[in-house]
């Protein structure tokens, strides 16, 4: 079922529910007010005939009756007109009353069954007569009938064209939704750009600016894939050509010649192999894949497992500085994030501090967040080249590295919440990550 229809059927239900209902009001009460001033008709006519009845002669005291026409005593039509005496005696009637008489014992209103029929009756007492005026409820319904009809009429069709303004105008207000399908059915398929809608409602502006947004986070996702499969390629082409340049060289040579280049043909693979364990683990963090796998660690625990995994049998050459009170609040992010930031940090710091040297970790916590300090002694690096270090495969002349760690670090960085400072001096470099804690 479509919106507009939806909408035609649920307003339109409601309308015309209250449109009867105030129909209904007003109809009953038209109908009250009919019955009334048919009321105040028979008592007007009988006043009218009882003061017809004082400028005419005497009526006999008895017999039969004396019987006026209704023009005589200008009776309505369709009115029926009785005069009788106190004791019962008819002593007049208009050639419209019914053969059998009129009741009237009760003064008053009163409602009776004559010939069959029910009539509405009304008697008056005037000095010793009494006069009734009566007509007959089938007459007074067919009037109701009637100008009921004549009213509900208008009222159906007003109704009517209630119910079709609306349709028509649900129509027009849903018309940007057409305007905004019609755009997005005219874009290519590998079209991004904002959509540029003008005079667009401001009830539905932030769905268009949502759908932007969408276009947006698209395609940065798109660019993010492509300027990894580019950077893939090339990363990976210069191990894979150096590979298999060692093998032709180890198969066309004997002795020591041939198993030197085979051992540099398994570092170019053990290079390849970490480049893409690293491009790897880049993607999944930059994308929205989920690392919560329920296991939290604290902050020391954190430290000393991102040592047990730095690079190779140089682990040894960390030292680790701990406070001696330490919060033992688990990290708030996934712990196989805060690991592997911590160990590129690592292995960063021990690829640029000289075999002799010793890379220092120092761990504090301060308030709901753990700082981390990692303190390497080599050469340090430039203070212009100190925004290109969280760069994809960006490298300075000395380093052995892919260039993947320290972009992994920021990515990690800006998806968790931590913060992450860079601090080069003449002694080494220090770079300080902090991440939030859970409260306790």
């Amino acid at each position: 079922m479509s919106l507009r229809l939806r909408l035609s059927l649920t307003l339109g239900a409601a309308f015309a529910l209250i449109w009867a209902l105030a129909a209904a009001w007003m109809l009953s009460d038209l109908r009250n007010q009919m019955m009334f001033s048919l009321d105040q008709r028979l008592v007007a006519s009988a006043r009218m005939v009882a003061g017809l009845l004082e400028q005419l002669p005497a009526l006999p005291s008895k017999g039969e009756g004396t019987h006026f026409s209704a023009e005589q005593l200008n009776i309505p039509g369709g009115m029926a007109c009785q005069v009788s005496s106190l004791r019962g005696e008819i002593l007049a009637r208009s050639h419209s009353s019914p053969e059998q008489t009129l009741e009237a014992e009760k003064m008053g209103f009163h409602d009776q069954m004559i010939d069959g029929a029910p009539w509405r009756s009304f008697t008056l007492a005037r000095g010793d007569v009494r006069i009734t005026t009566a007509d007959r409820q089938i007459e007074r319904e067919a009037l109701n009938m009637s100008i009921l009809l004549a009213a509900s009429v208008p009222v159906g069709v007003a109704l009517l064209g209630c119910l079709c303004l609306l349709w028509l105008g649900i129509g027009q207000g849903l018309a940007p939704l057409n305007r905004l399908r019609e755009a997005l059915m005219r874009r290519n398929a590998d079209s991004l750009e904002p959509l540029q809608l003008q005079s667009f409602p401001s009830e539905l502006k932030p769905l268009l600016d949502t759908q932007n947004q969408l276009f947006q986070r698209i395609g940065k996702t798109i660019e993010r894939e492509r300027r990894l499969t580019g950077d893939a390629a090339h990363e990976l082409r210069s191990p894979l050509t150096a590979i298999k340049t060692h093998l032709q060289v180890a198969r066309m040579t004997e002795g020591s010649a041939r198993d030197q280049s085979l051992a540099r043909a398994e570092e170019g693979a053990d290079r390849m192999h970490r480049t893409l364990e690293q491009l790897l683990l880049l993607a999944r963090v930059e994308g929205s894949l989920s690392f919560d796998d329920g296991v939290q660690c604290s902050a020391e625990q954190v430290a000393k497992l991102a040592i047990q995994d730095a690079a190779g049998g140089e682990r040894q050459r960390i030292k680790l500085h701990l406070p001696t009170t330490l919060s033992s609040a688990p990290v708030q992010m996934p712990a196989v994030l805060s690991i592997a930031a911590l160990r590129n940090l690592l292995d960063n710091a021990l690829r640029h501090t000289p075999a002799d040297a010793a890379v220092e970790l120092s761990l504090e916590t301060v308030g709901q967040r753990a700082r981390f300090v990692v303190r390497d002694h080599g050469p340090g690096i430039a203070a212009q080249d100190l925004q290109h270090l969280t760069q994809r495969f960006w490298r300075n002349g000395q380093s052995t590295g892919c260039g993947l760690g320290l972009a992994i670090v920021q990515a990690i960085v800006q998806r968790c919440a931590c913060t992450l400072h860079f601090d080069s001096r003449p002694d080494g470099l220090r770079v300080e990550l902090t991440m939030p804690l859970q409260p306790v």
